[in-house]
């Protein structure tokens, strides 16, 4: 498994993009995919909403369970990737391209977000 050297990451198994015009994309890891296995339901943050660093802001559903999704930065929600609300099984097929779960423009990011090399260590994979 290797995780993209451009991203950036939180210790909630998210991933956040550089910034393009102060708007940054933001998924979870292929190894967060991998742990819950088959999704099937994703419920993201709404078009406008005001997301916090760290707290939940969503919720995905595979066949073995339900987990929060956390944002990894404080922004507003600018767009969400509707491909995978109508397929949730992207996230599993193609966690960093068309997995992604929505962009967000950038007020504040926590200064601990890990480097890929940090998140292989703190993750294991």
């Amino acid at each position: 498994m290797s995780n993209p050297q451009e991203l950036r990451y939180s210790k909630e198994h998210e991933w956040l993009s550089g910034a393009e015009d102060g708007v940054s994309t933001v998924g979870i890891t292929e190894h967060a995919a991998n742990a819950l296995g088959d999704v099937v339901y994703v419920q993201l943050p709404e078009v406008g909403a005001a997301v916090t660093a760290g707290e939940t802001c969503g919720e995905l559903e595979s066949t073995k369970s339900v987990s929060d999704l956390y944002s990894p930065v404080t922004g507003e929600i600018t767009e969400i990737n509707q491909d995978v609300v109508d397929d949730p099984a992207l996230v599993n097929t193609a966690p960093f391209e068309g997995g992604w779960l929505f962009k967000v423009r950038v007020t504040d990011e926590p200064k601990d977000l890990l480097s890929a090399a940090e998140y292989a260590e703190f993750s294991g994979s």
